[in-house]
């Protein structure tokens, strides 16, 4: 996975700024501030980042870990209530 220069994950891809998330080995859905928060093992143990993924169309992806909505590229008008 990308890191920023500062060692961090990012939470939008370049070039283009779309909203990335992560997945662990349990597929759980992380968003970037917890993918980040995984790096310190009393934070969040168990929740280890291993693939990142832009959310391309899904206006209702959240994060398992904390219940943050995670943005779409091309859906938010679209969000289901």
């Amino acid at each position: 996975m990308q890191r920023n220069d500062n060692g961090t994950l990012p939470a939008f891809a370049w070039p283009g700024g779309y909203p990335l998330y992560y997945l662990d080995r349990q597929d759980s859905t992380l968003c970037p501030a917890c993918a980040n928060k995984s790096d310190t093992p009393e934070e969040l143990e168990g929740f280890k980042p291993t693939f990142q993924a832009t959310n391309w169309e899904d206006p209702n992806l959240d994060c398992d870990n904390c219940g943050a909505r995670i943005p779409s590229a091309y859906a938010e008008d679209k969000k289901e209530a």
